[in-house]
């Protein structure tokens, strides 16, 4: 089964900062063994929101070069409250630092302006060719999906081009 955690990208900085949101309902399948009676977000799938969070800002500051982006490394992982059916989770990934193909990030979670979950993050990507050049088109296949997917989560509003006021004289 795969998680799509990551509803909508609110804002962007490219290579600096994104913020999203997951919006969170008994719909989701999990939530009914997770638990009966009293159906949280399990903590690994807030943590895999802080980690697809941050690879989004990867993707789009590196025009999807990477087909893949996995986990290298949690630091600092703090659960603070629970996140139920019925709320948003509100998300930011602030880069520390990048080396090579390594980004770090420092990444939260809230609900209702409550911290819900924060991390330090390490991501590292790469090409699934660069190991094993026949996988190339299966790179190429999924840097297209996240093209896709991307295209259908982030929405950034237009700039505003000041008009130039012109008189004419007729």
């Amino acid at each position: 089964m795969r998680f799509t955690l990551v509803d909508r990208v609110v804002s962007l900085k490219r290579g600096e900062s994104i913020s999203t949101v997951k919006n969170f309902t008994l719909a989701e399948e999990y939530l009914a063994d997770h638990f009966p009676g009293f159906p949280v977000l399990p903590g690994v799938l807030m943590l895999e929101a802080l980690i697809q969070t941050g690879a989004w800002l990867m993707r789009d500051a590196e025009d999807f070069r990477y087909s893949t982006i996995l986990l290298k490394q949690a630091r600092a992982l703090k659960f603070n409250s629970f996140v139920t059916p019925g709320r948003t989770l509100c998300v930011t990934a602030s880069v520390h630092k990048t080396e090579d193909n390594e980004w770090t990030f420092k990444a939260q979670g809230s609900v209702d302006d409550a911290s819900a979950v924060s991390a330090r993050l390490t991501l590292h990507q790469f090409n699934l060719a660069d190991r094993d050049p026949s996988l190339a088109d299966a790179d190429q296949r999924t840097t297209d999906h996240m093209r896709e997917l991307f295209s259908q989560i982030w929405h950034p509003e237009p700039e505003v081009a000041e008009e130039e006021s012109t008189e004419t004289t007729v």
